[in-house]
Parts: C-alpha cells; sequence; structure tokens
C-alpha cells in the first residue's frame, strides 16, 4: 500500500495529476504547475514521483501463487488489430464444475502489473479472469506509465474497441466456463466496459470503476445490469453521469451505482497515494457480490 494518502496533497496538485495522467498537459505542464504548491523542501518533480505507481508494494497476490495458473494468451481480433494479447489466469488444479469469466479492462497505461494483479485477485475468487492489453499492437505495455500513455495516445481507438469485443466472445465459449461472462474496468476500462455493454448483447454483468459514459443514443441497447462506482472528487467523470443515468432510466436498464464521498479518481489502485483504502474495500465486496448474483446463477 502507498506510503502517502491522498489528503496529504493539494487538492490543485491532484487536479494536475489527474489531467496529466489523461493527456489534458504534459509532463512539463504538471511540473510548472505543481511547482507552484511545492513546499518544506519538496520539488514538483518530487510530488510527481510520490504520486506515480509502486508497483511491487502494492502487489497482493504474486504470480507465482501456488493458487493460480496465469500465462500471455494470444487470441484473433479480425475486425480489429488482427492479432491480440493479453494475461489468463485461473485458479489451479482440476475444477468440480464449469467457472463463469470475467474480462478485466485497464487503465489508459495497458497491462500493467497492477491489472494484472487485479486479475490474480478475481481468479482467487474462482473465475476464469482474462486481462487483454490494448498497447500489443504497439508492442505491449512498455514497463513506463510515460511511456505507456504516450503510446497510448496513438492507439486507434475503433480497433481496439473490437480487439476487446473479440476478447469477450472469446471467454463466452471458452474451455472450462460456463459461458456467462462479466467485464470490470479501471477509468478508461471503466468506460470501455460501459461501451462493451452497449455493442454485446451476451454481457451477463458489467462494473465500472470511474469510466466515463458510452454514447448515449447506444444505451437502449445495453442488456447487462450494471454497477457503477464513483469517486466523489472526480468531476470530469461524473459530469458525465447524469444524464447518462437518465438515459439508463430511460431505457430502464437494471444498474446501481454508488458513489464514495471524498475519495479521488482512481481509489481503487493501491499503487498510488490516491487509494482509498475504506472506498476500495467496500467497492470491491459489491464488486464481488455483484458478480457472483449475476455470473454464478443463470
Amino acid at each position: 500500500m502507498p506510503t502517502q494518502t491522498a489528503d496529504e496533497f493539494p487538492p490543485e496538485v491532484l487536479r494536475l495529476f489527474d489531467q496529466y495522467v489523461h493527456g489534458a498537459i504534459s509532463r512539463r505542464g504538471f511540473l510548472d504547475g505543481a511547482g507552484k504548491y511545492a513546499m518544506g523542501g519538496a520539488t514538483a518533480a518530487g510530488l510527481l514521483e510520490a504520486l506515480s505507481p509502486d508497483f511491487a508494494q502494492a502487489q497482493q497476490v504474486s504470480p507465482a501463487d501456488a493458487r493460480i495458473v496465469g500465462s500471455t494468451f494470444g487470441y484473433e481480433s479480425p475486425q480489429g488489430s488482427g492479432k491480440a494479447s493479453g494475461y489468463l489466469v485461473k485458479p489451479a488444479g482440476t475444477l468440480s464444475a464449469d467457472i463463469p469469466a470475467i474480462l478485466v479492462m485497464h487503465e489508459n497505461r495497458g497491462l500493467n502489473p497492477h491489472i494484472e494483479d487485479i486479475a490474480r485477485r478475481l481468479a482467487l475468487e474462482g473465475y476464469l479472469v482474462f486481462a487483454p492489453d490494448a498497447l500489443f499492437p504497439l508492442g505491449g505495455y512498455p514497463g513506463d506509465e510515460d511511456k505507456a500513455r504516450e503510446l497510448f495516445g496513438k492507439l486507434d481507438q475503433a480497433k481496439v474497441k473490437a480487439d476487446f469485443l473479440a476478447a469477450a466472445q472469446l471467454l463466452k465459449t471458452h474451455a472450462g466456463t460456463n459461458g456467462r461472462v462479466g467485464a470490470v474496468g479501471f477509468c478508461w476500462g471503466g468506460g470501455m466496459v460501459n461501451t462493451l455493454a452497449t455493442q454485446w448483447p451476451d454481457l451477463n454483468a458489467g462494473v465500472v470503476f470511474y469510466g466515463v459514459a458510452p454514447n448515449l443514443a447506444d444505451v437502449p441497447r445495453i442488456r447487462a445490469p450494471l454497477e457503477l462506482h464513483f469517486a466523489g472528487n472526480d468531476e470530469r467523470v461524473n459530469a458525465t453521469w447524469p444524464p447518462y443515468e437518465a438515459a439508463l432510466q430511460e431505457a430502464h436498464v437494471r444498474y446501481q451505482a454508488f458513489t464514495y464521498r471524498g475519495a479521488e479518481h482512481g481509489f481503487n489502485n493501491d499503487t498510488t497515494p490516491r487509494f482509498d483504502a475504506k472506498a476500495a474495500g467496500l467497492a470491491w465486496q459489491r464488486t464481488l457480490s455483484f458478480f457472483a448474483q449475476n455470473l454464478r446463477t443463470a
């Protein structure tokens, strides 16, 4: 877990960091803006380093954990990039029955170690889990968050959506599964869950962590129940929610929405100071209950 918490940073610095993470300002833009709030020996560069992920410290489930089996898995995406890839992980041993599958959609940095850890956590709950890497056509996650964000801006988003749709379709018929597929996404991936729900009627459950709304004209096509988690301090994403909620209600889509007061965008990501243990713990328990309810029974 992070050694610092969000409330140790000026709100203005957190807003600048959110803008930087999502490409609204450059690294230099963050450093110039944050320099106004660097005090007590701190520097703008130090603030950026402190807010950046520490993957090793936050890992909950080791890739070598004997309770799971994980591997890189390539698949075909004819309507997208042609070839795609991701991280497939499942419970170890012989299962007594077929199990549900969950698609994990990453943030706007590709398949980094944190998202792989999320996939392993879900596998320990008894799911076959697949986390595609949107950056695979550009060489895959580069091991550096800044480089990953830069690469992300070069992606053909239409092809990425097709790649993730192909991954969902793959899970529905994957050996050892019960044919029921859920999806969970964070930030950019949360928005992708919203979009997938409008494009794929076979989705059985979608969980969205601080993701923007899909094309509202497509909302009547949603068939899956949704669970949506919002950070209280997240003006950018939260601004898309009221019209989305109105569209969900008009289309009679089943949904639950939760806002975590005082939490920052990215509150579930336990590799950075924006992590909020209380909000993340509650949201995760709600997520597991939602998936159990909608994926383990027909």
